[in-house]
């Protein structure tokens, strides 16, 4: 007969329960953190088919609970178990990951109904959960669960949870985006292994490019790497690992890389993968913590594994450092086409070297950088190192070592300067807005050469004179007359792709309108049999919000005061980030 079991409150309860599990994949991570606390070895995940009735099964070969242990440890909501059992577990001393107490709910995340059968010396005991009863009830405490009890085999153990009545509002977990999650926490785990859909979870399954090299090497034998450079930022526990035996040896490492100053940092924090050597099992330390120091074969592994691996990282940084250049490369041709011959080769290095430094950065904080190197190099102070170096080159070595090494700081140097410069700028831009008597076309003179102050998408874009004229032209024809007082104030921009931008500027005390979204697109219709395609941007002290509601992806809106905001934090970030590598230099 079944007997009723209640919830035991915690006080943390009122506090914790408000966290939510971002997605279905994440709480099914969630029950597979309960199974490494268990100290379980395996995991079996069985995720539904898309469209079917079938369940979510999540099954562990852990230690398994009793019928007490469901009611005072499971059942305690909020409780934080470190407390009274450490912060270790107790068979395979792993770190306990559970400790918040709210585990028990990540199965309700993504399901109606969630069913756990648990065994342990000799005996079962099942609990079944309803999600839509407890969101009914007032007192946790008082509230029944059925629990049943029964006896099983003595030496079966392990915990099955079975979640069932999908919620139709969240997609259905995904093999792929799980496996991702998991490797990340457990890939280099050597007792306990996770499986999805009979599938075991590999360093495969993690985003990102793959490579596999396999040599003969002697006295070692044969060592094989297996290697991730992966689509994440940054992974939990970068590096190669040095898997011995079947054993972990020590933390994982790049084997040498992380003092190359030619391979960014950054990169370096998404390697993953392992090499297997077990021709060093009688190189490793009693307690497999480390390799003996001075070992001659760990020697000869960790050069092999140093060179494949900088080969990889090379190939993909130059892509990468490729790819994220080539997205601009047009509008750097112009500016650097306006520079004189002899210093072009020289400015394309600086660039090289700056898109090299800031490498793993958005497009987004790439672009302003671009323009205050450009800018930079048109000054004369760096073509005056440019000259010390090219007369030092062929004669003594020391004075050209001296003048490259002030090269790269230079490029800091200036690339500071002008960043404090244009904060400079942004002051007294703030002053002109602010200044009621400031009309439009203060505003306009101000920012036709300061376009970065736009933003990163407009910070290369350029006029020329057959653009000013026709907006001359335009207007002049246009608005004559009686309507000479209504005349706009327009700049026209232009790109290498012969892509337009249309600006129309309005006083710092104006508040954009639809009115004015409506006569920017007939200046614009006017002008588009010539200029196609043609993007709008008004700008004025502030704009009508509704405007963004079914906003047209070609027309935008900006206050002159988002802008400035926005183009001081970037400065700002920039200056942050050259005081950080100045240092590292000096």
């Amino acid at each position: 007969m079944p007997s009723a079991a209640y919830f035991r409150v915690d006080p943390r309860l009122a506090s914790l329960l408000g966290e939510t599990y971002r997605s279905s994949e994440h709480s099914i991570k969630e029950l597979v953190d309960n199974a490494w606390d268990a100290d379980a070895e395996h995991v079996w995940i069985t995720l539904p088919q898309p469209m079917t009735a079938d369940p979510i099964i999540v099954r562990d070969d852990g230690t398994g609970m009793v019928q007490q242990e469901v009611r005072q440890e499971y059942l305690t909501v909020a409780k934080d178990r470190t407390i009274e059992r450490g912060v270790v577990t107790a068979r395979k001393h792993r770190p306990v990951k559970g400790r918040k107490g709210i585990g028990k709910f990540a199965g309700l995340t993504a399901a109606g109904v969630m069913r756990v059968e648990s065994f342990a010396r000799g005996r079962g005991t099942t609990l079944t959960v309803h999600k839509d009863e407890l969101s009914d009830v007032r007192d946790l405490e008082r509230f029944p669960l059925p629990l049943e009890t029964s006896e099983c085999e003595p030496d079966k153990h392990g915990t099955t949870v079975t979640l069932s009545e999908l919620s139709q509002t969240l997609a259905f977990p995904d093999a792929d985006k799980l496996k991702h999650l998991l490797i990340r926490e457990y890939g280099r785990e050597t007792d306990f292994e996770v499986f999805v859909n009979d599938s075991p979870v590999r360093i495969d399954d993690m985003p990102g490019e793959s490579f596999c090299e396999e040599a003969e090497l002697p006295d070692i034998g044969r060592v094989r790497l297996q290697l991730k450079i992966t689509d994440d930022k940054a992974v939990k526990n970068p590096g190669v690992a040095l898997r011995v035996a079947s054993k972990i040896v020590g933390k994982p490492t790049c084997f040498g890389l992380e003092s190359a100053e030619d391979i960014p940092p950054k990169l370096l924090k998404r390697v993953y993968g392992e090499v297997q050597a077990d021709g060093l099992a009688n190189d490793v330390t009693a307690d497999w913590g480390a390799v003996i120091e001075n070992s001659k074969a760990y020697e000869t592994v960790q050069k092999w594994v140093g060179s494949k691996l900088r080969t990889h990282i090379e190939a993909t940084f130059r892509r990468e450092v490729n790819l994220a250049r080539a997205r601009i490369q047009q509008e750097i041709n112009r500016r650097l086409a306006d520079m004189p011959e002899h210093r072009r080769n020289f400015a394309r290095l600086a660039l090289e070297r700056v898109m090299q430094r800031f490498y793993g950065e958005s497009e987004d904080r790439i672009k302003p950088i671009v323009s205050v190197v450009l800018d930079a190099l048109e000054r004369d102070e760096y073509w005056v190192v440019i000259h010390t170096i090219k007369e030092t080159s062929h004669s003594d070595v020391a004075a050209f070592a001296e003048a490259l090494a002030s090269f790269g700081l230079l490029e800091l140097a200036m690339m500071s300067r002008q960043a404090t410069q244009r904060l400079e700028f942004l002051d007294e831009l703030d002053q002109l807005i602010s200044n009621p008597k400031t009309i439009e076309k203060d505003i306009h003179r101000a920012l036709e050469n300061n376009l970065w102050v736009l933003g990163a998408h407009y910070a290369l874009l350029a006029s020329n004179k057959t653009l000013v004229g026709t907006i001359e032209a335009y207007t002049g024809q246009k608005f004559t007359g009686d309507r000479a007082h209504r005349r706009p104030d327009l700049l026209l921009l232009g790109n290498v792709n012969h892509e337009y931008l249309l600006i129309e500027f309005k006083r710092p005390n104006h508040r954009v309108t639809r009115d004015d979204e409506n006569q920017a697109e007939n200046y614009r219709d006017d002008l588009i049999s010539r200029f196609s395609p043609m993007r709008i941007l008004v700008v004025g002290g502030e704009y009508d919000p509704t405007l963004l509601l079914n906003k047209q992806s070609s027309i935008g809106y900006a206050s002159y005061a988002d802008l400035i905001s926005r183009a001081r934090s970037e400065l700002q970030w920039l200056l942050s980030e050259l005081t950080q590598q100045r240092a590292v230099g000096q």
